[in-house]
């Protein structure tokens, strides 16, 4: 009964919907019924009154419609207009009606491709290719127009008569340049997570390649009858996009030809610059050339052009061969460094970037921007210096063309007596932004220089403002230093607003002093200096308040005091009671914080910290109520990544709170870690953000991006005894280098060198272990029996008691060897002991055995041990 009167509850709304539209329509079209409802628009059926012709009205969701707007609507629609191609649906008209945004095309006696996709499932490989073909050619007329679909998709593409329509050709444009970056009902990013390229889905300006990658997962989804990607959220399936190799094709259907599986990977590389320039590229990949005519009938088989096998292998070298199944259980220490925590805060996107640039140097685009010097005598502008240049990173960190380094990078070179050049040359810059504050009357000059990278000064420029208006001083060296940033480098700067900022001068004032303060409060947590940390600790807790009493509307100096107490917390040791006395007060301020801004990333993030760190230190016993803690922490730290996709120390939370979720991967661990570093690679914990990149990519077989963030781990953090030991887990996989003992003896003395006495015993069984693995999977390939015999010696000989292993990592390491050795029984025996002191990771061998032992998940005694069916 409650589904009839849901039923009826729905149709009559459809009917008062309808009714409302006639009305406002009336005299052009009238509406007949609706024909479905989507992410962004519900579509009906009308009759064009004065033409006499059946037409399909789409009007905008209520909230898209706000976003967007009537103006930009209209503009992008004459667009899309314009766009004639026998392969593209027209539009006949557009307009407002009740305060919704419509347009008004052609309708189609057909289906959608959704609709033919979810009927018959896989679709012949000739069909799909001339499907294709017809929507590639439609894309190059576009594109030739300088307009980008972004919304490529089996629901956009219509098919009728036996040949197929795109769609909606300006409307994720529109709802793009209105900054509409997640639709109320659905919750999606603009554009469709199944079907979006890396760059769209991380926020970046796309272009044609956006399309072609979309086109590719139509392609796969036509064949493989699924899309290539799929997942649980939205963010878990742009992350596999970013992450993940494309499966191929031919596995699950081996009638494909080689040609179209190349076209597939050709067009979803994860880097724009390495998919075909345009549709007739990859359309040649493909094995047809466009016709440029309505028409692609009578490809088939037997009369596909093939493409050079040169151009298909090239393209085949850039896809990774299917990966296994991810293993990312594998017990790793969370006692040292177990949380990415404040003050720290991709990976493979980042040297996408790199290794697809065009430019000379890409260092070129890097702008620092450095702390301003106080030349006041009295010395008392420090705190405008400070705030100044602060603000000025922050402002300018929406720029795309550029990167502006974060604080990070650059407050270790603050007051330093470094040249110039040799600061720009540690940072990787090609200009410097420097700057000075002094007084000149009764104003306050500040006077910036943009420099090269070798100190040079290519502009200058003097602002004067009277002392009495310093925040406006803020506001003009913003406007000022964009547009010297832009005449140089000529990319486009876009000033990051001052989310609920403050007018309050002797608020912001205030706020810098308390950061000057807190400056001193850092520097005593380092020294462990009892009494000073507690002189500072209130000193700046108090000139927070303070800013807080100037402005009470202004949430930043709230949310800097519950940063404050929460930094508090993680120097008072492991005693749950002393840590609650600060992450109560702590959770109090967010909440504050949030009351005044409930879209805060800062104050989002700083909640979510404090309920993982809470979560971490037990200071919750109930097992459901911790649960929920930590599912609550990570709902908080997704949106403050959701509303600012660059804050970087939220991701590296992230980091390490989905190696605490169940229903969380290593895809998702990757992709955190890489939105992290990419958003700030001088973070004050980037050695275990680089850390964390390299074990999810070994953890999900990606042994070539294992190998890089390795390498890039090594470069940088040649002191961490992390740093060599990844060298060792490369050699445990099966396209591992040729063993070399001696050469992973010595990293082993390294790796052990670098610890702590107290933890080197443990250090050297551990990378035994490892080395045990390594000559397993080299005997294997060998078929080297003496080999074998050796690892087999290693790994058991390098099994630890309950007092140097107490959780039985090495039990672990070592089953995975007996797993390479082939010796299933005694795989099994380790990997019981281990499940006897570790319970709790049953669940996740059930869920995913991991690439460690695929070999043995269908035993039946694993199943048994894992409690599967």
């Amino acid at each position: 009964m409650a589904a009839i009167a849901e039923a009826m509850t729905a149709a009559a709304g459809e009917e008062t919907a309808i009714a409302r539209l006639n009305t406002a329509l009336e005299g052009r079209y009238l509406v007949e019924r609706e024909l479905g409802k989507g992410g962004m628009a519900t579509v009906y059926l009308a009759r064009d009154v004065k033409h006499d012709r059946e037409v399909a009205i789409k009007v905008l969701l209520p909230e898209l419609s706000a976003s967007i707007g009537a103006e930009r609507f209209e503009r992008e629609i004459k667009l899309a207009a314009k766009l004639q191609h026998p392969h593209i649906l027209g539009l006949f008209d557009s307009g407002s009606a009740l305060g919704l945004l419509y347009y008004v095309m052609p309708f189609v006696k057909g289906e959608s491709l959704r609709d033919k996709i979810d009927r018959e499932g896989q679709l012949g490989v000739e069909e799909a290719v001339v499907i294709t073909l017809e929507v590639a050619d439609a894309l190059g007329h576009a594109h030739a127009q300088g307009i980008v679909h972004r919304d490529i998709k089996p629901e956009n593409i219509m098919l009728s008569g036996g040949h197929a329509l795109v769609a909606d050709f300006g409307i994720a444009r529109a709802a793009t340049e209105a900054g509409v970056q997640k639709l109320t009902q659905t919750g999606m990013a603009v554009g469709t997570p199944v079907y979006m390229s890396p760059e769209q889905a991380g926020g970046e300006t796309v272009g044609p390649a956006a399309d072609i990658y979309s086109l590719g997962c139509v392609l796969y989804e036509m064949l493989a009858g699924e899309p290539p990607f799929t997942g649980k959220s939205p963010m878990a399936i742009m992350a596999r996009h970013a992450m993940e190799a494309v499966p191929s094709i031919r596995i699950i259907r081996s009638s494909v030809p080689e040609e179209v599986e190349a076209a597939i990977f050709a067009a979803m590389g994860k880097v724009p610059a390495d998919r075909p320039k345009t549709t007739a590229e990859f359309a040649e990949i493909l094995g047809a050339p466009m016709s440029g005519t309505a028409s692609m009938r009578g490809l088939g088989p037997t009369t596909t052009r093939r493409v050079p096998s040169g151009a298909a292998a090239a393209y085949r070298t850039q896809a990774v061969a299917v990966l296994p199944t991810p293993w990312w259980r594998r017990p790793v220490p969370l006692v040292a460094a177990a949380v990415v925590l404040v003050g720290g805060s991709v990976g493979a996107w980042l040297a996408m970037k790199s290794s697809g640039s065009k430019a000379a140097d890409p260092n070129d685009k890097r702008v620092a921007v450095l702390y301003f010097s106080d030349l006041s005598k009295t010395k008392d502008l420090g705190p405008l210096a400070d705030g100044l240049t602060e603000g000025l990173i922050n402002s300018l960190s929406n720029a795309s063309s550029v990167t502006v380094l974060s604080r990070s990078a650059v407050e270790r070179y603050r007051g330093s007596e470094l040249r110039p050049d040799s600061i720009a040359r540690l940072l990787r810059a090609g200009y410097l932004v420097r700057g000075d504050v002094e007084r000149d009357g009764q104003a306050i000059a500040v006077n910036v220089r943009l420099e090269d990278r070798g100190g040079t000064s290519i502009a200058r420029q003097t602002i004067r403002i009277p002392e009495s208006n310093q925040l406006a001083m803020r506001d003009s060296l913003q406007s000022v230093v964009s547009l010297l940033i832009k005449s140089q480098l000529h990319g486009e700067i876009q000033l990051k607003a001052d989310r609920a900022g403050t007018s309050n001068q002797d608020a912001w004032l205030g706020l810098q002093r308390a950061e000057q303060a807190h400056r001193t409060f850092t520097a005593a947590l380092a020294k462990g200096d009892t009494a000073a940390i507690e002189r500072a600790q209130q000193e700046t807790d108090s000139l927070y308040a303070e800013s807080e009493r100037r402005d009470p509307k202004w949430a930043e100096p709230v949310t800097r005091r519950a940063w404050l107490t929460y930094q508090r917390s993680r120097n008072v040791g492991s005693d749950p009671a002393q840590i609650r006395k600060w992450v109560e007060p702590g959770l109090k301020h967010a909440e504050q914080a949030l009351a005044l801004d409930a879209e805060s990333p800062d104050a989002l993030e700083v909640r979510g910290t404090l309920k993982y760190w809470s979560w971490f230190s037990n200071l919750e016993t109930d097992a459901s109520r911790k649960q929920a803690l930590l599912l609550s922490a990570q709902a908080d730290l997704e949106k403050s990544t959701a509303n600012n996709p660059k804050q970087a120390s939220a991701w590296a939370t992230l980091v390490s709170l989905y190696y605490q979720v169940p229903s969380k991967g290593p895809t998702d661990v990757l992709y955190a870690a890489q939105r992290a570093y990419e958003a700030d690679e001088f973070l004050a914990n980037a050695n275990v953000v680089l850390n964390r990149l390299f074990l999810a990519a070994y953890d999900l077989g990606r042994d070539d991006l294992a190998s890089q963030h390795c390498r890039t781990f090594a470069s940088r953090f040649p002191g961490d005894y992390r740093s060599k030991r990844c060298q060792l887990y490369r050699f445990t996989t099966p396209t591992a280098p040729a063993l070399d003992l001696a050469a992973l003896r010595r990293i082993q003395d390294s790796v052990v060198a670098m610890r702590p006495p107290k933890d080197s015993l443990f250090e050297r069984l551990q990378t035994n272990e490892l080395i045990a693995a390594a000559m397993a999977q080299a005997s294997r390939t060998q078929k080297n029996a003496a080999l074998a015999d050796s690892a087999r010696r290693v790994a058991r000989s390098s099994l630890a008691d309950a007092q140097i292993d107490p959780r039985r990592d090495n039990t672990f390491y070592a089953a995975r060897v007996f797993v390479i050795l082939g010796d299933k029984p005694e795989a099994l025996k380790l990997l019981k002991e281990y499940l006897a002191t570790n319970p709790q990771r049953t669940d996740s061998f059930r869920d995913d055995s991991g690439w460690w032992f695929k070999e043995i998940s269908q035993d039946p005694e694993f199943r048994r041990l894992v409690g599967a069916k």
